[in-house]
């Protein structure tokens, strides 16, 4: 049986599950997850290795067939949840969105079957349609809806689009995902393997981290202030038993920086020691974490602070910075 990979991009409304499953599907958490709208704001990329069915190793050496190879790699990209771009922010997540769907061989378009179909969820549909993509839905949270409802949901997406498949999901629960996880296989075609074996992510750690930080600034703050803020990563030394992290959490408005700080500091050191544990859980190594808050007006609708935040950008930015550092060969 030949060897199967692709890309395969996840799509849907803000909170329909997107990062739950790729967080599910990979086994890892990759992709913070909080109840908040829009929580990702980046493509997030997700590797899974597929081994082929078959008989067990032991089995496999006494049949004269060796052990088992892998079927294939499927390469999940979680994208920002699709809503209409009000400010430089939101128009780069919706880039990321449709960046996504740039050269991917399918699509994965999650709904929340417990929610009613609605114009939200017709932006969503149009954007699969434009595309031109074969496309998977899967009908999320199965386990909290009326199972009578299912079968007349099924029909109504039908007649809206022609899905390649229809399968309902339950991403918390981890109910489906291996029928998913065969039909995707079976969807993709012979290709080689995009990455190693043993990697998970195209993301680089340091970008994890802001994230961990800015999880736990969305699940200390409400109203608008997990919205108005952003983490960047000032200094990452990596050691074998320690490694150092200074962040700064930017908002735009002082009102929002005392809030974040809290009285006498409560809140910053609610959400630091929050995210050291998460940290020390991703490195395996303990962690030395300053947290500083920092007042930055309107960042939203800054185009070019906004591309700062990238992980992208700041990987280039330091490629570049750290070119000049290096000294000249000789002639």
């Amino acid at each position: 049986m030949a060897f199967r990979s692709g890309f395969v991009s996840i799509i849907g409304r803000p909170n329909a599950g997107k990062s739950t499953l790729l967080n599910a599907l990979v086994g890892e958490k990759l992709a913070i997850v909080t109840r908040k709208p829009q929580t990702t704001r980046n493509r997030i990329q997700g590797i899974i290795n597929v081994e082929r069915k078959g008989k067990k190793p032991a089995q496999a050496k006494e049949a004269g067939v060796g052990h088992p190879r892998p079927a294939g790699q499927i390469v999940l990209v979680d994208t920002p949840g699709v809503h209409k771009p009000i400010n430089s922010l939101n128009r780069r997540m919706m880039k990321e969105v449709y960046d996504a769907l740039e050269g991917c061989d399918l699509l994965l378009l999650i709904a929340d079957a417990t929610a009613r179909f609605g114009a939200g969820d017709k932006f969503v549909l149009d954007i699969v349609k434009k595309s031109g993509q074969p496309c998977f839905l899967l009908l999320n949270k199965i386990d909290v809806l009326d199972k009578q409802r299912l079968l007349p949901l099924i029909a109504e997406y039908k007649e809206r689009h022609e899905f390649a498949e229809v399968i309902p999901i339950s991403a918390m629960k981890r109910e489906g995902l291996d029928a998913l996880l065969a039909s995707v296989m079976k969807a993709l075609p012979e290709g080689p393997r995009y990455f190693p074996k043993d990697q998970l992510t195209d993301q680089p750690e340091r970008f994890l981290v802001a994230e961990l930080i800015r999880e736990q600034v969305l699940l200390a703050t409400e109203q608008e202030v997990p919205y108005a803020t952003t983490v960047l990563i000032d200094q990452y030394e990596e050691g074998a038993r320690l490694t150092r992290v200074a962040a700064t959490i930017y908002c735009e408005r002082e009102g929002q920086k005392a809030i974040l700080i809290g009285k006498q500091g409560s809140t910053l050191k609610k959400i630091g020691t929050a995210a050291r544990l998460q940290i020390q859980g991703l490195l395996n190594t303990k962690v030395f974490l300053e947290l500083f808050v920092k007042v930055r007006a309107g960042w939203r609708d800054s185009r070019d602070f906004v591309q700062e935040t990238d992980w992208r950008t700041q990987l280039q930015n330091m490629s570049m910075a750290k070119q000049k550092e290096e000294p000249e060969p000789e002639s």
